[in-house]
This record gives structure tokens, sequence and C-alpha cells, in this order.
């Protein structure tokens, strides 16, 4: 008898360690992360198997102080967590259910690029694997400045950026976009960034000289075009060169700004006088937000014109199936569709926000980039740097810090426009969308602790 239970046993443990055979696996090449942005460190088990009752662990493997995220016994215990990493990690635990333990890390910082392992381990065996993270900081459009002439009459430029990481490369064009020699190239780290600049004389008459910074995934480029007048003022008056210097600088900062618009982006000057004047014949909605979707931590005003970040988080609570359970975001109670409508947001005092709208069918349970392929169209401003979420993610560089944004969309034409109420100045526009079901209002705010609320404008 005892030898029958004996093998029963052994049986037994023979079927339940099968059961729980997996392979722990990761991406098949290095993590792009940019700075300031948020991005996915991708774990997950093969077969996928639920992961729910086993302990997963990310750590760096080159920090003495190295734990990232700890999740054990059904809940995340990052007591223990590396100080640098409070408030930006998280797992989705619903994910966790179909075997995904991949990690979303927020407000990515330079700090952050390095070796990660994803540890998983259940009550019989365990698998790891390495994530290789690389980040990318992309600095302030370059700045050319007209530094004079030489003897015979040759224009010196110096062009100069700040807040790269790494080290960027920088290029000269001719108007043929053939790359010129620098004579002069200056680099300084200064903490986790770098600025650079260099210098160029350059002889050709009504051509455009381009100076560029880049990375490996990211390009910034500023132009200037150099007319006969600029060469031929030199010999007559001071005063003229000065006058000619001035227009240049302000010409190379004004098509930096708009150098890497889409191609749509050209005729937008034209198209904002038109929308100006037809946004007069549109009815303004009256935007309520719908409480119900709002994430756990997000107060809502009783008359849903408010919101703002509380101080803590309500556990278990379940305000239905449209609410966010990631994102700090929430949408307005009613959708539109088949016509135009606008509103107002006030952002005055938020250091991070996102606004603009989502269709009906969006995502809201998981962790994801906020992009018009998941049915999001926004623009937002993270930590001193405005961008549009498209695709890519577009850098912004308005005239003024903007106060009050108005929000147009034409469904039938794919329009989806920004604008600074303030100064009436364009943002940004996102052209030839195509929608098919309702578009509600969307406002998001950041995680840290700022308790200026975003207003829905009357």
């Amino acid at each position: 008898m005892r030898l029958i239970c004996l093998t029963l046993l052994i049986i037994s443990g023979i079927t339940d360690s099968r059961a729980e055979q997996y392979e722990v696996v990761g991406a098949a090449g290095p993590v792009l992360a940019v700075a300031g942005e948020d991005v996915i460190l991708p774990c997950s088990v093969k077969p996928n198997i639920s992961v729910v009752d086993m302990r997963v662990e990310w750590f760096r493997l080159d920090l003495r102080d190295s734990l990232v995220h700890l999740y054990d016994d059904h809940v995340d215990r990052n007591t223990d967590q590396s100080q640098s990493y409070r408030g930006r990690t998280g797992l989705n635990h619903q994910e966790l259910q179909r075997g995904d333990a991949s990690l979303k890390l927020s407000s990515v910082r330079v700090s952050d690029e390095g070796l990660y392992k994803c540890f998983i381990q259940s009550k019989s065996r365990y698998d790891d694997t390495t994530v290789n993270v690389s980040v990318e900081a992309v600095g302030r459009p370059p700045v050319i400045t007209v530094d004079g002439f030489d003897h015979s009459g040759g224009l010196h430029l110096q062009c100069e950026s700040e807040g790269w990481y790494p080290e960027p490369d920088l290029e000269w064009l001719n108007n043929e976009g053939v790359s010129l020699r620098s004579e002069t190239t200056e680099k300084h780290r200064n903490t986790d960034r770098f600025s650079a600049k260099h210098t160029i004389t350059v002889h050709e008459r009504d051509s455009k000289i381009h100076c560029r910074f880049k990375l490996k995934h990211h390009m910034l480029e500023t132009l200037l075009i150099t007319t006969s007048n600029m060469f031929n003022s030199w010999r007559t008056s001071v005063i003229m060169i000065s006058v000619f210097v001035v227009l240049g600088v302000i010409a190379g900062i004004l098509i930096a700004v708009f150098a890497h618009k889409y191609k749509e982006q050209i005729q937008l000057n034209n198209k904002y006088n038109k929308l100006q004047k037809e946004k007069r014949r549109i009815q303004e909605v009256n935007v309520i937000l719908d409480a119900d979707t709002a994430y756990s931590r997000l107060i809502v005003s009783d008359d849903g014109k408010q919101v703002k970040l509380g101080n803590t988080q309500t556990e278990g609570e379940d305000r239905g199936k449209n609410r966010f359970d990631y994102d700090l975001a929430v949408v307005g109670m009613e959708g539109f569709s088949s016509r135009c409508f606008y509103f107002e947001v006030q952002v005055t005092g938020q250091t991070v926000w996102y606004l603009g709208v989502t269709r009906e069918s969006a995502e809201r349970k998981r962790v994801m980039s906020l992009t018009p392929e998941r049915g999001y169209w926004i623009l937002g401003l993270r930590y001193g740097r405005y961008l549009a979420r498209d695709s890519p993610d577009f850098s912004l560089s308005p005239r003024v810090d903007p106060e009050r944004i108005g929000v147009f969309v034409d469904y039938k034409k794919g329009l989806i426009f920004f604008y600074d109420v303030e100064s009436s100045s364009h943002i940004y526009t996102y052209t030839n969308q195509s929608f098919k079901d309702k578009l509600y209002p969307f406002v998001s705010l950041g995680s840290d602790s700022n308790p200026t609320p975003l207003i829905i404008c009357d």
C-alpha cells in the first residue's frame, strides 16, 4: 500500500512539473526609449499560461540598488524599489492572466538606459530574459546665427543646439544635399545631456544651407537661405549687413519650426484662415466629463468641467467597463459624429497634460501608446516638451506657452485642428484621418503631485 501511495505522489509531481514548463521571452533586439515619454519593456512566457500566481521581478543588471519592480503573492511589492523608479513602473495585472509580464516605464530618463532582467518564478520552476534599453533625448531645434564676413566676403555661420543624448552627429549640407566640412566643432556634456555647435564659411549666393543634428533614430534640421544681397551689402553698408543678418536668422528659426511637418502641413496657413471663419459658424459643444470613465486617482468636479489628481487611489472601485486603468485620463459624456464640433480646455499651471479626442471603441484597459492607430488624436506637454502623439511623435515649438487650447474637429474631412486661443496661432493638425464611430473629448494628467486642474471652458 505504501508503495502505491509513493508511486502516485511521484506521478503527481511529474505531472505538476510538466504543467509548469514555460520559457520567458523578451525583445528580439534593443528597445528604443525617448526621454520624457513612456516605454514598454516586453516580457512574457511561452506557452501563454497565467503568471498571476507567480513571482515577477524586474531589476537592473548594471546597478547595485537594482530593483525596478516586484510582483509577488498577487500584489506589487515595491518597498525596496530603487528610488529613481518610484512611481514610474507598472504591470498590467489583466495581461498577467495571459502570460504577459511586460513593464511600463513612465517618464523615461537618460539614466534609465541599460540592461534589465525579467525574472519569473513559479513553485517548481524559474526562467528569465534580458531586455536592453537604449535611450535617446531629442534636443532643441538648431539655431543658425550669422557671425560676420571674412576678408573675401565669405559668410560666417554658426549653428548650435542643446539637450541631446547620446552625443549627436553634426552636419552642414548645401543646396543639393551634399555634406560640407565644418571648420570648428565643439561638444559639451552638461549632467546627462549634450550641447554642441559648429561653424562654416560659405560663398554660395542664392543658396540653401542646412544645419542638421541627428541621432540614430531622430533628427532635427534648420535651413538658412543665403541671398546675393547678403554678400553685396558687406562691402557698402554695415547697417544693411545687420538688417540682412537679422532677417536671415528669423527666417532660419521660422523654417526650423516647420521643417519636419508633413507635406499636408504646407498649406495649413491658408486652411487656418478658413477654419477661423468656419469656427464662427460652428456650435461649440457643451463638454461634460464622464466621471465613470476617469482613472481612479482623478477627481472630476460635480459639474463635470474640471479634473485634477487626487492624493490617494481608490482600491477595488469599479466604475464601469469604460474606465481607464493605467492612463490618468477621462473622456466626455457625449460623443459626436457626422458633423463639425469644437471645444476649449484651459491648461494653465499644469506641467504634464494631454488633450484631444478618442474614438468610442478605443482600448482603455491596458498599457499602450495613445496614437491614431489606437484611436487617440492628441497633443500635450511633458516636462517642458510639447509634442503631438502622431506616428511617429512630432515635437512642437509654439511661439508662446499656450494657456487655453481650442480643438476643432471636422468629422467628414478627417481633420483635427489644435490652436492657441489666446494668441490665435496654429499648433498642430491631424489630416486625412478616417473615422467610423463616435469621437469623444479626451483629457489626461501626469502622475506628479500638481493639484492644478484641467478646465473645460464654457
